[in-house]
């Protein structure tokens, strides 16, 4: 068995690890080890793998076309996931956690990721950050992660978040922070050793902030959708995205099947990159109030389709565009407004 297989198996069971490595378009590279140390990019990918499966299982939608792509004897690839964080500013820590994209630089670098670009997303008051693998940016799925930027809002907003973000729980123990710091340092670690790491990294991308109270859900959600949606979701994966050669074709085809697809597919500024997405998927959350516990439906997560053309770079070498555009992305996150 591969070192990508164990690995996902160990986090997910061998059933669940066989159907979804057999889902995802796997580069051999990433399949061939099997002895040995485990590479950065392994568990880069194992933990892309477990992250694509847990968001499959929060997906409903998303499931279903997986499956019937599988089931039409096309294969997947993930071209990147999406998450979204809370900045206070200067610097100032969410809860246990660094702040904003620090919290994930912390993970990714280690494991081969490296700055591809930032994305002012400025309509929102975020910013985005692309995360490419150094090895095989091609093949292993990019981070997209968003931060908030809290001092942007109103002074109450802030008071607001602090209240619900603050109790933020750091997921990373003694096993994760001795994987990645061998990965930092030599590229590699034991399988036993990443084989104990892999739960912890995985448990950092969910909700690790306390129970939430409807006031404050409603007071972020006034000013901010995206801060409402992190306040129930937490650092789950937003969405995940299939990499598909024509994108509006996909587009028409969810259409008429009846499905909830956006309305427009969002195209790039070089025209070399378009996206389109499913609606979230609605679900329901639990808040505090007064009187007890109540429960609203709210906006989970989604399904992104992405169509990437290759070009020619300035040093004359073709390559896939594995850019991302902050106008797409503005447009994209309108899949998770409220109501």
């Amino acid at each position: 068995m591969s070192h990508l297989s164990t690995l996902v198996a160990s986090a997910v069971g061998q059933k669940a690890a066989a159907a979804i490595l057999d889902v995802l378009e796997i580069d051999p590279a990433l399949t061939a080890q099997a002895e040995g140390p485990v590479s950065r990019a392994v568990f880069a990918m194992a933990l892309n793998a477990v992250l694509f499966h847990d968001i499959m299982g929060r997906v409903p939608l998303g499931a279903a076309y997986v499956q019937e792509r599988r089931a039409e004897g096309h294969k997947l690839v993930f071209d990147h996931g999406a998450l979204r964080t809370i900045d206070f500013g200067d610097g100032v820590p969410t809860g246990a956690l660094p702040a904003g994209h620090l919290a994930f630089a912390r993970i990714l670098e280690p494991l081969g990721y490296v700055l591809a670009d930032l994305y002012p997303l400025d309509r929102l008051k975020m910013t985005g950050r692309a995360y490419a693998h150094a090895d095989l940016p091609e093949a292993i799925p990019q981070f997209f992660i968003s931060e908030l930027h809290v001092e942007r809002f109103s002074p109450a907003f802030g008071v607001i978040a602090h209240a619900v973000f603050d109790s933020t729980a750091d997921a990373l123990g003694v096993e994760a922070q001795r994987a990645l710091a061998a990965f930092a340092t030599e590229g590699s670690c034991g399988l036993d050793t990443a084989r104990a790491a892999l739960p912890q990294v995985v448990a950092a991308f969910a909700r690790t902030h306390g129970p939430l109270r409807l006031e404050h859900y409603r007071a972020l959600l006034a000013e901010s959708a995206e801060a409402a949606w992190i306040a129930t979701e937490g650092q789950a994966f937003n969405h995940a995205t299939d990499r598909v050669p024509d994108v509006e074709a996909v587009a028409d085809a969810q259409k008429a099947l009846g499905r909830p697809v956006k309305d427009t597919v969002e195209v790039s500024g070089s025209g070399r990159v378009r996206q389109t997405a499913f609606k979230a998927q609605p679900v329901e959350r639990a808040f505090l109030t007064d009187a007890g516990e109540t429960t609203l439906t709210v906006p989970g997560s989604f399904h992104e389709f992405i169509s990437r053309d290759r070009f020619v770079d300035e040093t004359g070498v073709e390559r896939l565009d594995l850019r991302f555009d902050s106008g797409n992305a503005q447009g994209i996150f309108k899949m998770t407004k409220a109501g």
